[in-house]
């Protein structure tokens, strides 16, 4: 069974008038609020106020001072210029030149050539020499040369030496030491002789064997002929 809707129920009969309320109820509150008054807001009373008012303390008075400046010294006076007339003649300082003409004679001084002085190498000991003096009869290297010379004088003092003498002496037993110093110069000979031995004619005798020995070829010393010095220690038995 259907059911029917009554025509004067039906609310879009009304929606014209419903719109024309609503539009008016807007116009009224929109009227309302435009109407309302409002009020300043007040405030106690502050007084006076003034705006340019100075301050009471005044700032403190500085004085710049300005820095010392060096007083420049006024520049030099201009020497006096002296006008000359064009009539007066003025000599005229002539310089002359120091270069030489060609044409002209240069006295030259003779020049002296000084001869260097040779370099003077004192006397090497033995032990240290470079070359080491040659005694007759001595060949081979430098080392073989060294040894075969104490082997030489060692052999010349037990051949020369008078093995009477220190019993004739009288001095007491035993074991004496001699030491005989000498030099072998540059031309090979024997010089500065000396000896040291516990009795005088020990010390003759010791110089009587060093004078017997033969000339040498001398020693060198960075390729220069040098003199040599030699020491020869012996030991004799007194019985």
């Amino acid at each position: 069974m259907e059911i029917k809707k009554n025509p004067k129920s039906n609310l879009e009969n009304y929606s014209k008038l419903f719109m024309q309320l609503g539009l008016v109820l807007a116009l009224f509150v929109t009227y309302v609020a435009i109407e309302q008054k409002t009020f300043d807001r007040q405030f106690g009373d502050l007084g006076d106020v003034v705006m340019n008012m100075e301050d009471d303390e005044e700032p403190p008075i500085t004085e710049r001072i300005e820095p010392e400046i060096p007083k420049t010294p006024p520049p030099p006076t201009p020497e006096k210029i002296e006008v000359v007339e064009d009539e007066k003649e003025i000599e005229e300082t002539i310089i002359e030149s120091t270069e030489t003409d060609e044409t002209e004679a240069v006295e030259v001084e003779e020049i002296v050539e000084v001869e260097e002085a040779e370099e003077v190498i004192e006397d090497v000991p033995f032990t240290i020499i470079e070359d080491v003096p040659v005694f007759p009869g001595c060949k081979g290297n430098k080392k073989q040369l060294k040894a075969c010379f104490n082997k030489k004088m060692q052999k010349h003092f037990a051949k020369k030496f008078d093995s009477d003498l220190p019993n004739e002496l009288g001095l007491s037993p035993g074991k004496k030491r001699l030491i005989m110093l000498f030099k072998i110069d540059r031309n090979g000979n024997i010089v500065d002789i000396r000896a040291k031995a516990p009795h005088p004619r020990l010390q003759k005798e010791a110089v009587r064997i060093i004078k017997l020995l033969p000339k040498m070829k001398p020693g060198k010393q960075r390729g220069k002929t040098v003199g040599v010095k030699y020491t020869l220690p012996m030991r004799i038995d007194v019985e």
